[in-house]
């Protein structure tokens, strides 16, 4: 069976990617399969950018096609913020996701509701040598002020889905990869996989 790695060490991403490949034809390894720690600087002023550094990286290490993704929230009242930097969105040294809703959250007093916010996602797949193809997601929404459900990760809890009347975070794994940024960007770049997926297997 052909692999295809997970360039990405967060827990979260890996579980709604595991769920989101199932069927794929692939055997799909996390960098914990391979021995992989890398650290990379995300250090590019786009999420194309930054997910092509991180999937190229463990392509060239691994030697296997590989998947990364790059993803932020982005609040209309906050100019776009945080964006890019979403998962470095505190002042506190070793924030955690909790310590990311709480600040952003401050960020917000002051501004009127509704809070109107959107999660962007963009995926790369990169084969080992360095072809990247690329595709994007967008889930809008609104920030609400406490948090609701016990599934998902970072801002989940906070981020009231457009029409569903739930927070991303309470929301069932099926629901979530229907309609977050990151199921409609991983389904958009599937044939394009999966082409690169049968190209292996008649080499």
């Amino acid at each position: 069976m052909t692999k295809l790695l997970l360039a990405t060490q967060n827990k979260g991403k890996i579980k709604e990617l595991q769920d989101l490949l199932l069927g794929l034809g692939a055997e799909i390894l996390i960098p914990e399969d391979l021995d992989l720690d890398l650290d990379i600087e995300e250090s590019a002023c786009t999420y194309l950018d930054n997910a092509t550094q991180k999937a190229t990286a463990y392509a060239n290490k691994s030697n296997l096609l590989s998947l990364a993704d790059d993803s932020g929230l982005e609040v209309e009242v906050l100019a776009g913020a945080p964006g890019i930097f979403s998962a470095r969105y505190s002042p506190k040294p070793g924030a955690n996701d909790q310590d990311r809703r709480h600040y952003l959250l401050k960020q917000l007093q002051g501004h009127a509701r509704p809070w109107s916010a959107k999660f962007r996602c963009t995926v790369v797949l990169a084969a080992p040598g360095g072809e990247t193809q690329f595709a994007d997601g967008l889930c809008p929404g609104e920030i609400i002020p406490e948090e609701r459900g016990e599934g998902g990760f970072g801002y989940d809890p906070i981020f009231l889905v457009d029409k569903m009347g739930k927070t991303m975070a309470e929301l069932s794994m099926t629901e979530k990869n229907q309609v977050s940024h990151r199921a409609l960007a991983v389904r958009s770049l599937l044939p394009v996989l999966d082409a690169h997926l049968k190209t292996v297997l008649d080499s």
